[in-house]
C-alpha cells in the first residue's frame, strides 16, 4: 500500500473492528491494531480466509474468544463483495444485525458493534418519575440471569462477584488431634510431660480431641462444544475457588483430560486463564466422559481424593460416545470421595428430561444434581457443600424417577 490515505483508511477500519471486540468484552489494545495492520499487509487483501486468520491470530488469545470473534467478523465484514470493496478500500459500515445462520447472536456483541457505526444524536433528555418500590435491582437481577444471555458489561461484573464467592464446605475430622481441656480422649505423652514438671500430680489430666478441616476439593469440569457458553465463566468460578482456599484440584475434559490445577493457582486471572488456554488442546470439540473419568480413576484418583475430597463435576451429560463405560467409571469415582456433585447447565430449562444416555449413566452415581447457569445457582451451590446433612441428596430421587422411566 503506498497510498497513504487509502493505508489511512483500512487502518481507520481496524480500529473500529478492534474497537468492537474490546466493547464485546476482548482485550484488545492500541498495540493489537498495530499489529493488526502488518498482518493484513502480510497477507494482503485477495483471500477472505487468509484475511480472517491473520485478525484471528492477533486479537484472539485464548479459546475461549474464538467464537466471540468469529461472529464479531462475520458481522462487521459481511459484505459479500468485501474484498472488493476493501481493494477500493471503500469499506463498509458496521451493521448490527445477526446473519441468518446466527439468529441469537451473543447480545454484548451487538452492542459493541452498535457502538462502532455512524455517530447518533443523543436523544433530549427528559426527567421522568419512577415509583422504584415495587422494582427489582439491577444487582439482584444479574444474580439469576443465565450466563448466556449476559452482556459484556454484566459478564464483566458477574466476574468481579464470582471473585467474592466462597465455597465453604462442611468441615470433617482427621486423624489428627489437638490440645482441648474438655476433650473426649487423654493425652497420655502431655499427660507424663506434665507430671514430670510438676513432681507426678495425677490430678490433672491433659485432654485431647480430633481435628476437624475442611475437606479437599477437585472439580472436573467440562469444556466441549456444547459448554462452550458456560466454561469461560465456570473456569473464573474455579479460578475464584483455587485463590479462596487450600487442597483445591482442577482439571477440565472434552476428548481428553488435563490437570490444569498449577495454572489457576495464579493470583491474576488473565494470566491464570491465558496458560489454562495453552495447555489445553481440547476447546469445544467433542465430549468423551467415560474416557476422561478412566483417566481421572487411573492417573489421579490417588493422588487427590485421599482424606475425604468432595468432587464437583461440571458438564451437560452429552456423551460422544453414548455413555459407554460412563457408569462404571461413574461408580468407581462416586466410592472414591466423600461426595459427587453433579453441576449441570441444562437444569435451567424447565422442561429438562434426563432421556440423553450419558445422563442417564451417571444419575445414579452422585450425591447431588444441582444447575451451573447463573451466580444464584454457584450460590446455592456453596449452601449445598457447607451443610451437615446426608451424603445423598433427597431432591435426587426425583430425577432418578425420571430417568428410570
Amino acid at each position: 500500500m503506498t497510498d497513504d490515505a487509502p493505508a489511512g483508511r483500512l487502518t481507520l477500519n481496524l480500529m473500529h473492528f478492534a474497537r468492537a471486540l474490546r466493547a464485546a468484552g476482548l482485550p484488545v489494545g492500541p498495540g493489537k491494531v498495530l499489529q493488526a495492520v502488518e498482518a493484513v499487509e502480510a497477507v494482503g487483501l485477495s483471500n477472505r480466509t487468509d484475511f480472517y486468520w491473520a485478525l484471528h491470530a492477533v486479537f484472539v488469545n485464548r479459546h475461549d474468544q474464538s467464537e466471540l470473534f468469529d461472529q464479531a467478523f462475520h458481522v462487521f465484514w459481511r459484505n459479500p463483495d468485501i474484498l472488493k470493496r476493501m481493494m477500493s478500500l471503500m469499506l463498509p459500515k458496521v451493521r448490527t444485525e445477526a446473519p441468518p445462520d446466527q439468529p441469537e447472536m451473543a447480545q454484548r456483541l451487538a452492542e459493541a458493534l452498535h457502538g462502532s457505526g455512524a455517530e447518533q444524536e443523543e436523544p433530549e433528555k427528559t426527567e421522568i418519575e419512577i415509583d422504584a418500590s415495587f422494582t427489582v435491582s439491577a444487582a439482584e437481577r444479574l444474580q439469576d440471569k443465565d450466563f448466556e444471555k449476559m452482556t459484556g458489561e454484566e459478564m464483566a461484573q458477574a466476574k468481579r462477584l464470582l471473585t467474592r464467592l466462597a465455597l465453604p464446605l462442611a468441615e470433617v475430622t482427621t486423624r489428627r488431634y489437638r490440645p482441648d481441656p474438655m476433650g473426649p480422649r487423654v493425652d497420655p505423652r502431655a499427660t507424663l510431660r506434665r507430671m514430670l514438671r510438676t513432681g507426678g500430680d495425677l490430678s490433672d489430666l491433659t485432654r485431647k480431641r480430633r481435628r476437624t478441616r475442611p475437606p479437599p476439593l477437585v472439580v472436573l469440569c467440562d469444556i466441549s462444544g456444547s459448554m462452550t457458553r458456560y466454561s469461560r465463566m465456570l473456569l473464573h468460578f474455579m479460578h475464584a475457588v483455587t485463590n479462596d482456599r487450600d487442597r483445591v484440584y482442577s482439571f477440565v475434559f472434552g476428548t481428553r483430560l488435563t490437570n490444569i490445577t498449577r495454572h489457576l493457582r495464579h493470583k491474576d486471572v488473565d494470566v491464570a486463564l491465558d496458560a489454562v488456554s495453552g495447555a489445553v488442546a481440547d476447546w469445544s470439540g467433542g465430549t468423551r466422559i467415560g474416557t476422561a473419568l478412566h483417566a481421572f480413576n487411573r492417573t489421579w484418583a490417588r493422588r487427590v481424593l485421599g482424606q475425604g475430597a468432595v468432587v464437583l463435576l461440571i458438564t451437560d451429560g452429552l456423551d460422544r460416545d453414548a455413555g459407554e463405560g460412563l457408569a462404571a467409571e461413574a461408580e468407581r469415582l462416586h466410592k472414591s470421595c466423600r461426595r459427587l456433585v453433579w453441576l449441570n447447565p441444562l437444569l435451567r430449562w424447565e422442561g429438562f428430561a434426563p432421556k440423553s444416555s450419558g445422563i442417564r449413566a451417571l444419575l445414579p452415581h452422585v450425591d447431588d444434581f444441582l444447575a451451573a447457569h447463573s451466580l444464584n445457582s454457584l450460590a446455592d451451590l456453596a449452601g449445598v457443600l457447607s451443610a451437615d446433612g446426608p451424603r445423598r441428596s433427597p431432591g435426587l430421587r426425583r430425577w432418578l424417577k425420571e430417568a428410570a422411566g
